[in-house]
């Protein structure tokens, strides 16, 4: 019988659930908009994928435009329960829908998220009310109840039972009662203040413990859903004796309002119930009545067993829990209960923060987007109510951004032309405070990369460089670095270097100079001259790497210094005359400081290198003439005597540069008054150094005389030696080599640096007594005279001596060799040695 009524049931539910699926798809369409907001009310348990509505169609928005507008749902309860297809604009149910799971027991139950789109940026706010459908029968915490009736009780007596629990509301909770058929009791129901049914016992036949000391009654509660959901619990009766007065609490419903932010350990209220009963009967113990729900009270609240206080367990906090309901009971020492209820709600204190969540951000832009542009959308939610739950967002630090409030979300936008050049990056720092008191706040910071754009071409550090650069330079040297700078990054700021001409002369920029397109060292292609390009004007361009490219250009003036690297030339008088000689007729009669001549010299270089002096060279015995150092004017220095008929100088031009170049012109004068008298004169001079008379006797007699005076040296410093050192090693041998050593410091001493010694030297000597000098001939090897014979007192000046053999060896150079012997004549400068380093010993 049970079995049979129970599949009716279950029938019944099926079809109850299908009829109130099909009646909330008919409402499900209908919404209205109020201020902007979409409203849609849906059953719960609805199947996965089902439709709600067209939420894009309602909101009025283009279905090929959802995915540009990037069409979306933003809420932490849509990325749960709800989908939305882009491209038919539809509003699908994600996952199954418990009304008693979100709202327990709420008379309204209603989720809220946005949906937002953008291009232009708007939020539709959308609540969906969750309908409550018949999905839970009710249920008694206990399937067993047990009561404990004294045989005495009287008849109308009502026993108040355990009521039946129904997670549904309104008409799907539970509506009635029914109780098995049986003699003794029948069943009414109780109503609280609150609303709330009670089940009752009536007694209504006396109860005989001695007849039948249990009864056992089966209770079902029925709610009001289509179909009707039941719930049976077994009451088992023990009739017992005398206590016969249950316990009545003071209050049928015990409600306190508390602060969340109450301490531990607070006494909230304490309950009070009172038993009529006298002795152990009337000892009461209060407890917290066990319930198929939420038993988080259990965990937050405890109750003393005999005062009735119920204090805080745990902290309390509004946001996780607002209100509390808690069902006590007290009972007393004979079984008999009473019921009631305390219900505590809870206060909302400041203790939360805004939270600040970023719902869509761009890391990076280019630096030359335009003001407004989007930066971010950022979302911010204090989960406190009231003024403790109201925002103020803003940004703390000064940067080219700003907010734009739109409902709980704002725009991060931009207000301002943005450099990379000057700020690459931004970190934006997000401020939310709430109004509270005291108020909170919390911050949050985003980084924002500035992308680079070719806004910058290369720049010089000056518009014009001057180089200076000797001339004669190795070609392919490398003669200056050039640089540019970018400021731009990446590509944009890759820069090439490139030159061209900017002389006004044609030439091929290429041909003369190279520049590595990356560094922009500039090198020299071939070795420059000065006398012929003096100077260079390029022109350098330096091009960056960026689309499009931009650039600039710079001025770069070579400039070629000179060297000395050109001799002087001898414009007058010319030295190409084919070998001729050039001759000078000067009168006699000339005064001292007369103007001769003048040599005319000019220099290919410049500067110091072309400044030229002019000297006299080979001068054997004074001259009539001197010649100007800085003009060339050879002019008279002297009367003029017999001997200066015919003079030949040799005039030496040298420029300033390092090393000294130079340049030589031989002149020769006749001084005379005309050509007739100067002949004989220059017959008569060359007629009496050419004399043979007597020649070969005065050579055999200064042979003999030689020959004997070497030999006599030779010996006196051998003897020397030989007493002071008593070596043999002093001298060496000195009579099988004319060569032979001599003491360094003797050479040290008497030697000027440029000519070794020993040394031989080819001497001629006149034999002529009208002759009172050396004449030295040619030598066998190109020495200087200054090395041959040092001064002292042998009665022969070096000056002097020099002179006569310039004089004489310019002379009669040509005629000497026909017209003399050669001697060789080897101990002059051997004696002189001696006498000088024998003296420096005794000293």
């Amino acid at each position: 019988m049970m079995k049979g009524e129970m599949r009716n049931q279950d029938s019944q539910k099926h079809k109850g659930i299908i009829w109130q699926v099909m009646f909330s798809f008919l409402f499900s369409c209908l919404y209205h908009s109020v201020n902007g907001e979409l409203h849609y009310s849906i059953p719960e348990e609805m199947r996965k994928d089902s439709v709600i509505a067209n939420i894009a169609k309602d909101i009025g928005l283009d279905i090929n435009q959802l995915s540009f507008r990037r069409f979306r749902l933003v809420s932490r309860v849509s990325e749960k329960y709800f989908s939305l297809n882009l491209n038919n604009g539809n509003l699908y149910v994600k996952d199954r829908i418990d009304r008693e799971t979100l709202c327990e027991r709420e008379a309204t139950c209603v989720l809220t998220f946005d949906a937002v789109v953008e291009n232009p940026f708007n939020v539709y706010p959308v609540n969906i009310e969750i309908q409550d459908i018949n999905d839970n029968p009710p249920i008694f915490v206990h399937d067993i109840v047990a009561l404990e009736i004294i045989e005495t009780s009287s008849l109308g007596t009502h026993f108040i039972l355990q009521n039946a629990e129904d997670a549904d509301i309104g008409i799907n909770s539970v509506q009635t009662y029914k109780l098995s058929d049986n003699q003794y009791f029948t069943l009414s129901e109780k109503t609280s203040s609150d609303g709330s049914k009670f089940p009752e016992l009536v007694l209504e036949k006396p109860l005989d413990r001695e007849t039948q000391n249990i009864h056992e009654l089966i209770l079902t509660a029925l709610d009001g859903g289509n179909p009707v959901k039941s719930g049976t619990a077994l009451i088992k009766i023990v009739i017992a004796d005398v206590n016969d007065n249950f316990p009545i609490f003071t209050q049928d419903v015990y409600k306190v309002c508390i602060r969340e932010n109450t301490p531990i350990n607070f006494t909230v209220l304490q309950v009070t119930a009172t038993d009529k009963d006298e002795g152990s009967n009337a000892f009461i113990r209060y407890s917290f009545r066990k319930t198929s729900g939420n038993s988080l009270y259990a965990s937050m609240f405890s109750i003393h067993p005999t005062s009735g206080e119920i204090k805080t367990n745990q902290k309390l906090d509004f946001e996780v829990a607002r209100n509390y309901e808690i069902p006590i009971q007290a009972k007393d020492s004979g079984g008999l209960v009473a019921q009631s209820k305390v219900l505590i709600e809870i206060t909302d204190e400041n203790d939360n923060a805004p939270e600040i969540s970023v719902a869509s951000f761009s890391a990076v832009i280019p630096e030359d987007s335009a003001s407004g542009t989007m930066i971010a959308l950022i979302e911010v939610i204090d989960q406190d109510i009231g003024e403790n739950g109201e925002v103020d967002c803003y940004i703390i630090d000064k940067t080219p951004f700003t907010l734009i409030p739109s409902s709980r979300y704002y725009r991060i936008v931009t207000t301002n032309t943005l450099d990379r050049e000057k700020v690459s990056s931004y970190n934006i720092t997000v401020l939310a405070t709430d109004r509270g008191s005291p108020s909170l706040s919390t911050n949050k910071t985003i980084r924002l990369e500035i992308s680079d754009v070719n806004d910058n071409p290369p720049i010089f550090m000056k518009s014009t460089y001057n180089v200076f650069i000797s001339e004669n330079n190795l070609p392919g040297a490398s003669i200056y670095s050039i640089q540019a700078s970018d400021i731009d990054s990446g590509d944009n700021a890759k820069i090439i270097y490139s030159i061209s001409s900017s002389n006004t002369e044609n030439f091929p920029v290429s041909s003369y100079f190279s520049i590595n397109i990356e560094t922009g060292v500039v090198y020299a292609q071939r070795s420059f001259d000065y006398e012929q390009h003096k100077e260079f004007i390029i022109e350098v361009a330096a091009k960056d790497c960026g689309s499009p490219s931009l650039s600039s250009n710079a001025t770069l003036i070579i400039h070629i210094m000179d060297q000395n690297d050109n001799a002087p030339k001898i414009l007058y008088p010319s030295p190409d005359n084919g070998g001729s000689p050039l001759f000078e007729m000067v009168p006699f009669s000339s005064e001292q400081g007369s103007l001769i001549t003048k040599v005319v010299a000019v220099d290919a270089d410049s500067g110091h290198n072309a400044w030229l002096s002019y000297h006299f060279i080979h001068v054997s015995e004074p001259l009539p003439f001197s010649i100007s150092q800085q003009t060339g004017e050879i002019r008279i220095s002297r009367a003029f005597q017999e001997k200066d008929v015919l003079r030949q100088v040799v005039v030496l031009v040298k420029d300033n540069g390092f090393p000294s170049l130079s340049a030589t012109v031989t002149l020769s004068f006749i001084v005379a008054d005309n050509f007739q008298q100067a002949a004989p004169k220059l017959n008569n001079q060359l007629t009496d150094e050419d004399s043979p008379s007597n020649l070969q006797l005065y050579l055999v007699i200064a042979l003999a005389l030689i020959s004997f005076l070497f030999i006599l040296s030779v010996m006196l410093v051998i003897i020397s030696k030989c007493k002071e050192t008593k070596s043999s090693t002093a001298l060496g041998s000195l009579s099988t080599n004319l060569y032979s050593p001599v003491d360094p410091r003797i050479l040290s001493q008497y030697s000027n640096g440029t000519l070794p010694l020993p040394y031989s030297y080819n001497v001629c000597v006149a034999l002529d007594s009208s002759e009172s000098d050396f004449t030295f001939l040619k030598p066998s090897q190109r020495v200087p005279v200054d090395n041959l014979i040092d001064a002292d007192d042998s009665g022969l000046g070096n000056e002097s001596l020099k002179d006569n053999l310039d004089t004489n060896n310019q002379v009669s150079t040509s005629k000497t060799y026909s017209s003399t012997k050669i001697i060789i004549f080897k101990v002059t400068i051997f004696n002189k040695m001696y006498k000088r380093w024998h003296l420096q010993d005794q000293s």
